[in-house]
């Protein structure tokens, strides 16, 4: 099923989280497998009130709950704790081919700062209040970086030709972010290094970072 993408007037001071073991980029493509009664519970009130949700990486504890204790995995020898940035997800599709688990597709929106969360009696975690960062300023590549984007048009074209297509249409090579984020996204980076890469607010300089790892590893 389609959906419409969440009112750009989301109240981010009770914004519904969603703890992953993974990074979500703005413009980013995030599949998720959801069974446990509280993401239940959240999807059907994001397709209900045409809204999102963030997506947060977690540093610490698990995804999924011990629903025979009806609390996280851990609690008290390993808490939950994840990073204050994220992004916003919404719903490009949902699918029940099975009673009680949904497959969702979602895509990145704008990235958010947490002042702090809390847990609710359901286990779902809401932000106390939450800041929209500054989308990425549209930027060339830098010349210096044409092997990068090169290297991610055939990436693209191998993939296509596997019958996976991994980004979301339009592809942007003439954007420095969204290169950048591209390659994040498929590289075998670190999650925390991931993460900082994602949270970083200058795009040219993440392409950089990204250019330097590419040609240490010999991809370009």
């Amino acid at each position: 099923m389609n959906t419409s993408p969440p009112a750009p007037d989301l109240p981010l001071h009770a914004l519904p989280l969603f703890p992953l073991g993974t990074v979500l980029f703005p413009d980013g493509v995030l599949a998720l497998k959801v069974f446990e009664a509280r993401y239940l519970d959240l999807m059907g009130w994001c397709l209900r009130e045409g809204r999102g949700f963030g997506v947060v990486t977690l540093i610490q504890g698990g995804e999924v709950r011990d629903e025979g204790r009806g609390e996280a995995r851990g609690k008290g020898r390993d808490p939950v704790r994840f990073e204050a940035v994220g992004c916003l997800a919404s719903i490009a599709e949902c699918d029940a081919d099975q009673p009680g688990i949904l497959m969702v597709r979602c895509h990145g929106g704008r990235r958010f700062e947490l002042d702090g969360a809390s847990q609710r009696p359901d286990g779902l975690w809401v932000a106390a209040r939450a800041t929209l960062l500054s989308a990425d300023e549209p930027a060339a590549p830098l010349p210096e970086h044409a092997g990068a984007v090169a290297a991610l048009q055939r990436a693209v074209i191998a993939l296509d030709e596997r019958g996976d297509a991994p980004f979301k249409l339009p592809l942007r090579y003439d954007d420095a972010g969204w290169v950048a984020n591209r390659w994040c996204e498929i590289l075998p980076i670190p999650l925390a290094t991931r993460h900082k890469l994602m949270a970083l607010q200058d795009p040219v300089a993440r392409l950089g970072l990204v250019d330097g790892f590419l040609r240490r590893h010999k991809i370009v």
